[in-house]
């Protein structure tokens, strides 16, 4: 009887509801091969107070057929033992209803918890290994490598879970998590780049903000010393800052380099111009007091006139910046101040220093010993005095 009702019935019409039938009936017919089929006449044709009718108002074909039914039950069926102990059946229910509780509660180990348990040793090692991969990188990286970084290590955490996982529908359970747990791994990695990536640039850009004060600041004013450091720092600043912080920082320092480099051209012509200015009344002094060397002191004097008055009267200062002449002299002062050899800005004072040792052991010692021998024209030192042959 049972076979019968679930055997499939002919849909010639492709009918829907007739295949969803027929693959419920093939469901059943492979869950249940050992079903025994009982069937019950209709009680009453009240069906409505059925409940409320007793044995005797009920059908006696129904009543027969239903001790028949208790019978077949209590033959297939075996009472359940509980620590030596029948269950009834409210106890039966009772003992049921405590068994799902454990299992909600996880207490009593299923097919489905011991896999995930299974899976779950799987899943920390390979967080694990993730994390040990990423831990290898030396922060800060740009972006695209951080990126390509997270993806090998993910694809190689992915194929350690498929090699060692086990089952399909709780596996898929465990793999949603990973890729879970290894973005969130992830994203711990990316802040912690972003700020390696923000102090070194901070402190590139600050080290070149301090390089482009220092050089607003030199004893002696060298466009080429200028354009030296303002090269090394914006190299040193593109190769060593790296990481998501770049860009805004490389907008931070184009704005500082242009503005410290604008400030340093716009005081460069008038420091210098002073500069040659006290250059002329030393040269003054050392050739009038020093040394005594007239043609030092007349080329003193000629140049303190030339920039003094000349300039003034002939030229405005920005005409003078963008005279030939002045051209000429900036050469000539940027090759003697700053070259490849010497740096005249860091050496100025020792050289002084050693100068003036050597006039002075010269003023002392040197025209005691040798006299002096000069083939141009000196101060004369002895004013008044007759050159005439002294008589007896």
């Amino acid at each position: 009887m049972v076979n019968e009702a679930l055997q499939r019935v002919p849909n010639n019409d492709g009918n829907k509801n007739i295949d969803q039938v027929n693959q419920i009936r093939e469901s059943l017919a492979m869950m249940g091969n050992n079903s025994t089929a009982f069937s019950l006449p209709q009680p009453h044709l009240q069906r409505t107070k059925l409940c409320d009718m007793k044995d005797g108002e009920l059908d006696p074909l129904y009543v027969k057929k239903r001790e028949q039914l208790k019978e077949l039950v209590a033959s297939i069926i075996r009472p359940k033992l509980v620590q030596g102990k029948l269950l009834n059946g409210q106890e039966f229910v009772a003992f049921l209803e405590q068994i799902l509780d454990a299992l909600n509660k996880g207490e009593i180990p299923s097919t489905g918890s011991l896999v995930e348990v299974f899976n779950k040793g799987i899943l920390e090692r390979c967080v694990k290994l993730y994390s040990e991969s990423m831990a290898k990188l030396s922060l800060p990286l740009p972006e695209l490598s951080l990126l390509d970084n997270h993806e090998r290590s993910r694809k190689r955490a992915m194929k350690t879970f498929d090699e060692q996982h086990f089952g399909r529908t709780h596996a898929k359970k465990s793999l949603m998590q990973l890729e879970e747990e290894i973005e969130k791994a992830y994203k711990n990695v990316v802040l912690v780049n972003e700020y390696r990536s923000a102090k070194l640039c901070e402190a590139l850009y600050t080290r070149c903000e301090d390089k482009m004060d220092q050089l607003q600041v030199l004893r002696l004013p060298s466009m080429a010393k200028f354009n030296a450091g303002f090269l090394q720092c914006n190299q040193s600043f593109e190769q060593e800052c790296v990481g998501p912080s770049k860009a805004n920082y490389e907008q931070r320092m184009v704005k500082m380099l242009g503005k410290s480099r604008s400030l340093f051209i716009k005081e460069y012509n008038q420091r210098l111009f002073n500069w040659l200015v006290a250059f002329s009344l030393v040269m003054v002094v050392v050739g009038r007091f020093i040394i005594k060397f007239f043609l030092i002191e007349m080329a003193a004097w000629v140049l303190f006139i030339f920039l003094e008055t000349y300039t003034r009267m002939f030229w405005s200062s920005e005409s003078l910046y963008y005279n030939p002449v002045w051209h000429v002299i900036v050469a000539t002062w940027e090759t003697i101040v700053y070259s490849p050899i010497l740096d005249l800005d860091r050496w100025a004072i020792p050289i002084v220093f050693v100068a003036a040792i050597l006039i002075i052991y010269w003023r002392c010692y040197g025209k005691r010993k040798h006299g002096s021998r000069w083939l141009l024209p000196l101060y004369s030192n002895h004013k008044g005095v007759s050159n005439r042959p002294r008589s007896d």
